[in-house]
């Protein structure tokens, strides 16, 4: 699986966008559209990481000059921001349940984890006392924090109702991070949810750039 980050940086309204270039201007753009010649592909998380949350703004000329990285609550204002945006050249795989199911039962309760699936397609679990969410990388689809026992661990793993209705919400997710090319995205409410055939059939069909 080939997957390299762009970096899009929108404007408040989400009505302009601009792409980084390789000799670092930008060029306006679609938000998340496909890559083109010039456009700079950053593959390593940590890097685009760096990018992701920083604030910009427009010289005289309208042009963008990046500025230091958004603080906590910086993105309760306006202004213009970059964020990475996820590319692939290769199929997206369909997440596997029995994976899903074996990484809650793994969990040890009373510990606030986040199950997620990263770019790869896997299920992760991180322990966010100690590890951030806010603009990780590694994160394309993250479900709710939980630490009870009826929701991560062995007991819960056993739940089949509550483990199908997680599954469902993940692979709804899933799908999309695939067509937003969005990080973080998240599961959307039980409710919400279609059957796992429908699912699985939208990302067999997704077509990568």
């Amino acid at each position: 699986m080939k997957t390299c980050f762009s970096i899009d940086a929108l404007s408040p309204s989400g009505a302009n966008a601009w792409r980084l270039l390789e000799n670092d201007s930008w060029r306006e753009c679609v938000y998340a559209e496909a890559l083109k010649a010039g456009d700079k592909q950053i593959t390593d998380k940590k890097s685009a990481e760096q990018w992701s949350g920083r604030r910009l703004k427009k010289d005289r000329d309208a042009i963008l000059i990046p500025q230091k990285k958004a603080g906590t609550f910086d993105f309760l204002m306006r202004g213009i921001f970059a964020h990475a945006v996820l590319h692939r050249s290769s199929s997206a795989p369909i997440p596997a349940k029995e994976q899903m199911i074996a990484c809650y039962k793994a969990l040890k309760p009373g510990t606030p984890w986040l199950v997620y699936l990263n770019v790869s397609g896997h299920f992760m679990a991180l322990d966010t006392s100690k590890v951030s969410i806010m603009i990780n990388l590694d994160i394309a689809v993250r479900g709710e924090i939980a630490s009870s026992e009826e929701y991560v661990g062995p007991i819960a793993a056993a739940k089949d109702t509550m483990m199908n209705e997680l599954y469902k919400q993940f692979l709804a997710g899933w799908l999309d991070h695939l067509k937003s090319s969005n990080m973080n995205v998240f599961v959307p409410d039980p409710e919400k949810l279609k059957d796992d055939a429908d699912y699985i059939e939208e990302i067999r069909n997704w077509q990568c750039e």
